[in-house]
């Protein structure tokens, strides 16, 4: 019997080339869940073969606590995908999939399932708290609801690129580059606050089951979390004619970089400043840093975040080769989409 490989082999070139082409219905969907998994590399071997018999793709994350996946897949392999879920691993039987909203299905071109310490990087010591005492899940009408309360604190545990171009209305929104800063930031800023209520939100969901049941240890009286995340709430929203009370675009990790909730821009583009929510990722192989972009910058700038990307794409080929290492463009200076560095080299 032939043995199925385990890792993709095509180049992502090819890869991109081919799901561009391709006329077949997809689906983007996001899923998690939280359970013990005794041999990690094991069940990410099995699961790699079962899902690409399905034609999926995208970024599958597995840890010890559980699974963590943003993927595509043919439509009408949907009914399917769950049933391989619910006979291969009876724990994962029933698991949301979160929808995705703004979508052609081509948002991944490739399958990566990755073994790692921990499905979300929070840098907590779970054995110093109880993990499973977790806070309240709200659906869109008691997310509403709490909203109108104004002693209510609402909570984006999302990276500042993220709610950069999108959060709920009055949210505080940390400016961090990862979910690990940001949970001591929050405890900090809303330290005297303690007795009221805290509604958070982030994607899918994912994040704030660990983080609602941290700040629960810390002595947070009334921690909620919107069920299914912005995702599910501006579903629930369309479906049940209710107001929508975030504004603006929810950053997706994959392909499309974002996906439309409301028409509201609430960013602006970082090197011209009008109005813009286009995420692009700089054109120059040896930057790629995430940055906000307008269509006019994009054509003056070659897709790049700064003049000196764009010059250094327009070089040949070998003098890229020859120069990449010895200069430092934002990518290699910055984290993801820091505004005022794309901005000062772009002035230069």
């Amino acid at each position: 019997m032939k043995r199925k490989r385990l890792y993709n082999l095509v180049s992502r070139e090819e890869l991109k080339r081919r799901m561009a082409a391709s006329e077949e219905e997809r689906t983007t969907l996001s899923f998690y869940r939280y359970h013990h998994i005794d041999q990690p590399r094991l069940f990410r071997n099995t699961l790699f073969t079962g899902l690409q018999d399905l034609g999926v793709c995208g970024r599958i994350y597995v840890a010890k606590e559980g699974i963590n996946g943003q993927i595509s897949l043919p439509s009408n392999n949907l009914s399917a995908l769950r049933g391989y879920f619910k006979t291969s691993f009876p724990w994962m039987a029933g698991m949301r999939f979160n929808i995705a909203i703004d979508d052609d299905g081509k948002s991944f071109y490739k399958l990566k399932i990755k073994v790692r310490d921990k499905i979300v990087a929070d840098g907590l010591d779970d054995g110093a708290f109880d993990v499973t005492k977790r806070g309240k899940h709200l659906n869109a009408r008691e997310v509403n609801a709490l909203m109108d309360d104004p002693n209510t604190m609402v909570v984006d545990m999302r990276n500042h690129y993220e709610s950069e171009v999108g959060h709920f209305e009055g949210a505080i929104c940390p400016d961090v580059d990862t979910f690990r800063e940001a949970l001591p930031i929050v405890e900090e800023m809303l330290e005297d606050h303690k007795d009221k209520p805290m509604i958070m939100y982030c994607t899918g969901g994912i994040r704030c089951e660990k983080a609602s049941a941290y700040y629960l240890h810390k002595g947070f009286e009334q921690v909620y979390m919107i069920d299914g995340g912005i995702i599910e709430y501006a579903r629930q929203c369309k479906n049940e004619g209710l107001p929508v009370r975030f504004k603006g675009k929810n950053f997706v990790f994959d392909e499309r970089l974002g996906e439309r909730i409301t028409p509201e821009v609430v960013s602006t583009c970082h090197q011209c400043g009008s109005p813009c929510d286009t995420h692009k990722d700089c054109a120059n192989d040896a930057c790629h840093i995430l940055f906000i972009q307008c269509d006019a910058c994009a054509e003056k700038y070659n897709d790049c975040c700064s003049t000196k990307c764009s010059d250094f794409i327009e070089l040949p080929e070998e003098e890229q080769k020859r120069l990449r290492g010895t200069m430092e463009f934002n990518g290699s200076a910055e984290g993801k989409g820091r505004y005022r560095v794309v901005k000062s080299n772009n002035a230069r």
